[in-house]
């Protein structure tokens, strides 16, 4: 009793920080959806008339609540829908192994898809606008602080259900186990008193049409397309064997025209005065354990697991600005930073292989760099791409930290200048093209909301 006493006592703190968003407010923040034109198609059908045998079986549940009951409520509830998703999504890719071109591929498509799923959701949400349980019957004692969103269709188990089976497709190994986290999230919202079973069943055919929709999608996005070019010979061109994935520069973009759609210009030449003073920059860096600290550390961190380290800023902000209450927006604003992130990788490998830069310990091997440069290119810079469009898109949606996030973004791209593996263009080439790619995704993903 003492612990369900302290359950109820936290979670009514922390809810009290947050305002519900109202229905009122759904209409600007239905932006431009992902992987259909609009959310009226997929509207669920009407709610039943007569929520009274529901509502004894949600009695019933409530009679039996255990202290796990209360752990497994407290634990799905936390950021709204697609924040757990978010982080079971990447310790996956992490057990896995996935490489961090594969994981922004992988976690484009779940967020597109969960932010679809809770737009149609909240669509039908307003359409109806169905009271919650405990408002047809105050009997029923809920944990958790009851929403004032409508009760139909379940949000959470849209949310839950698309990001189950767009896992269940990426990691067929681990069908079984995601799809029971899916079970046990959407029980608990039964758990907890805020849904009532058609809501959830509402909920999970909305999460299957959309999930079936971006899996059509993924098998059509050309990542699983092999590589059979061969590496260039000559002057001043990146020189070794197994270059990585030079296929992920022509995957379906999200929001580019085309992977070349913001090609920088051509590099500076090998034998060029540019180059020569850029290669002496590097020489003449004098570095220090700080420096050095930094540069392993987005070496270390921000190297194959960069993706997990922007989700990591993208889910403490979802929590800190509150959108735990506003799951639209937690939706959207997920799906930005990924859908930015992965159209900035395929951007840049298309410039990366357009013009097979040379490496500047390649160019002259007398200089070491602190540690070995990765297998790909030069120009331009991944961290420059990929940190800044995330960066700069997670500036644009939590302006209260835009600072620390461009600050951010800034020296990880400057790192890799500290440890002698980049030139100064291929930062400048890369930082640019990030911020373009976060701007087109911006502008897309906020539509009227802007």
């Amino acid at each position: 009793m003492l612990r369900h006493k302290a359950f109820l006592i936290v979670f009514a703190l922390w809810c009290a920080g947050a305002s519900a968003a109202g229905a009122e407010e759904f209409s600007a923040k239905n932006g431009p959806m992902w992987l259909t034109s609009g959310p009226e198609a997929l509207r669920s059908p009407s709610p039943p008339a007569d929520a009274k045998e529901e509502l004894r079986q949600l009695k019933e549940l409530a009679s039996r609540r255990t202290a796990a009951d209360l752990d497994l409520i407290a634990w799905w509830d936390v950021g709204g829908p697609v924040y757990r998703w978010n982080q079971i999504a990447n310790d996956e890719l992490l057990d896995h192994g996935v490489t961090a071109l594969m994981a922004a591929r992988h976690l484009a498509l779940l967020h597109a898809a969960m932010q679809d799923a809770v737009v149609v959701a909240w669509d039908s949400k307003v359409a109806y606008d169905r009271p919650r349980p405990s408002q047809l019957d105050a009997t029923l004692a809920t944990v958790l602080l009851v929403p004032s969103s409508s009760s139909y269709p379940s949000d959470f188990a849209a949310a839950t259900t698309a990001a189950a089976e767009v896992l269940a497709y990426v990691f067929p190994d681990r069908a079984d186990v995601i799809r029971g986290k899916a079970e046990e999230a959407m029980r608990s919202r039964q758990l907890a008193g805020l849904e009532f079973p058609s809501d959830v069943n509402a909920g999970r055919e909305i999460g299957t049409r959309i999930a079936a929709l971006a899996i059509e999608r993924g098998k059509i996005d050309g990542s699983d397309r092999k590589w059979t070019g061969t590496v260039p010979e000559g002057p001043g061109k990146w020189n070794g064997t197994n270059p990585i994935n030079p296929a992920a520069a022509t995957w379906k973009t999200w929001v580019l025209a085309a992977p070349d759609a913001l090609r920088p210009p051509a590099p500076p030449a090998w034998d060029s005065p540019q180059l020569k003073a850029e290669l002496e920059e590097l020489k003449a860096f004098e570095r220090t354990p700080k420096t050095n600290s930094v540069a392993m550390y987005w070496e270390a961190f921000g190297g194959t697991r960069v993706y997990a380290l922007w989700n990591e800023h993208a889910r403490r902000m979802v929590l800190e600005y509150g959108l735990a209450a506003d799951p639209p927006a937690a939706a959207r604003a997920l799906a930005a930073v990924n859908i930015a992130f992965y159209d900035a990788v395929v951007a840049c490998w298309d410039a990366k292989y357009a013009y097979w830069q040379i490496r500047p310990p390649q160019l002259d091997p007398e200089f070491k760099p602190l540690f070995p440069p990765p297998n790909h290119p030069s120009y331009p810079a991944a961290h420059g791409c990929l940190s800044t469009a995330a960066a700069t898109t997670l500036a644009r949606l939590f302006p209260r930290d835009a600072d620390a996030f461009l600050a951010l973004g800034k020296q990880a791209a400057e790192a890799r200048i500290w440890a002698g593996i980049h030139y100064r263009s291929d930062i400048d080439a890369g930082q640019a093209l990030g911020r373009a790619v976060s701007e087109q995704v911006m502008a897309r993903a906020l539509g009227s909301a802007n």
